[in-house]
């Protein structure tokens, strides 16, 4: 594979690459590459989870190592589940690791070549991670540190805890721990990945190099985000785009927001069903961003509409632009795409509802969506 190809396929459908210069330079060092992506343990996974996996796809395509970051310790400071450290590194490795290989296997992907590790366990096999912190925290201001709360999906003036102020600095320390150099992430960590990058020529403990043995900065690649299903809530212009991001994306406290991967045919069909989708209207709207994001997220892609003869009969888009554009001219109505939204997702989580059809691995489910319940 060609440096441009390589690129090519690790920047496709990015919403951002801090900097797509400075990846051209890493490849073409000969550098291997490092990629990681992180994760709250917090909840059943949903179709953001399945997202975020096309890229790590790519990037498996593209001949990187990726390592999937279960971040237990930072679930653990952000209250998630019960907030005990155990019950969480429990259900990582009982419910998360399980239910993302098999999403990965879904989409082609190969399971057994992702590095999953565990954060308490990672922290505990290497101490230097404390001085990395504490590099970077030289490096930042508190104001920064605090601009960055946002990160955890709470906003910067909530009364928090101590302990959240360092889960920033865990992140970005996290990145040169496991000396990789390509973070990938949502729009909405987008701060924490600058605080990373911006403190790279600092860090001295666990510094990121190249072949040649020269400190780099890591790259972050930010993928969009997918909006909630319910009307989005109007934000102030004043806002970043990562600030926005948060406040767009799909909530597990909304129910109706997303979907999660174990949803039964019929709760996925009556949550699309009712989903926010003015005809007409190609702004702001969650059924076409979902059909862009993750129905046309490769090039080959194609979405048969079904629908009675006197609607127009049944049509075939290959390309999201052209969906997009009858859409708009009011061709296509909201219920006829909401429907075959509905059933792409039905087929593309069947493994996933499949594999908990053992006792066992629905043990954990239940557990977990106990657990996240009460939160």
């Amino acid at each position: 594979m060609t440096t441009e190809e390589k690129i090519k396929l690790i920047t496709r459908n990015l919403e951002e690459v801090l900097t797509e210069e400075e990846l051209k330079k890493l490849i073409e060092s000969g550098t291997p590459l490092k990629h990681y992506i992180g994760y709250e343990i917090s909840g059943k996974l949903h179709i953001g989870h399945f997202f975020t996996l096309l890229k790590v796809k790519d990037m498996q395509d593209a001949g990187a190592d990726t390592i999937i970051w279960m971040a237990d310790l930072h679930s653990a400071i952000n209250d998630k589940l019960d907030g005990n450290l155990e019950t969480i590194s429990r259900l990582a490795k009982e419910y998360f690791e399980q239910t993302m290989k098999v999403l990965f296997k879904s989409i082609g992907g190969d399971p057994e070549k992702l590095d999953f590790q565990l954060t308490s366990e990672t922290y505990a096999k290497n101490p230097s991670i404390w001085q990395t912190l504490l590099e970077i925290g030289k490096n930042t201001s508190l104001s920064r540190i605090m601009r960055s709360i946002t990160i955890m999906g709470r906003e910067e003036a909530d009364g928090i805890d101590s302990a959240k102020i360092m889960y920033p600095l865990m992140q970005a320390a996290d990145i040169f721990l496991l000396q990789v150099n390509i973070a990938q992430a949502g729009l909405d960590q987008r701060k924490v990945h600058v605080i990373a990058i911006d403190s790279a020529n600092q860090v001295k403990t666990n510094a990121i190099k190249d072949k040649n043995g020269k400190t780099i900065k890591p790259i972050a690649i930010h993928t969009p985000i997918l909006l909630g299903l319910t009307p989005p809530e109007a934000v102030s212009e004043n806002l970043s785009d990562d600030e926005i991001a948060m406040k767009t994306k799909m909530s597990k406290s909304k129910a109706d927001s997303g979907v999660s991967v174990h949803e039964t045919p019929e709760d996925i069909r009556a949550k699309i069903n009712k989903a926010f989708a003015p005809e007409g209207e190609t702004e702001n709207n969650p059924i076409l961003n979902w059909t862009k994001h993750l129905i046309f997220y490769y090039p080959d892609s194609k979405l048969e509409i079904k629908r009675d003869e006197k609607f127009g009969g049944n049509v075939t888009y290959n390309s999201y632009e052209d969906l997009e554009k009858d859409y708009q001219d009011k061709k296509l109505h909201p219920m006829d795409l909401k429907n075959a939204v509905a059933e792409w997702l039905i087929k593309t989580m069947e493994p996933v509802r499949t594999f908990f059809e053992d006792p066992k691995r629905k043990a954990s489910l239940e557990e977990i969506e106990s657990l996240a319940s009460r939160a």
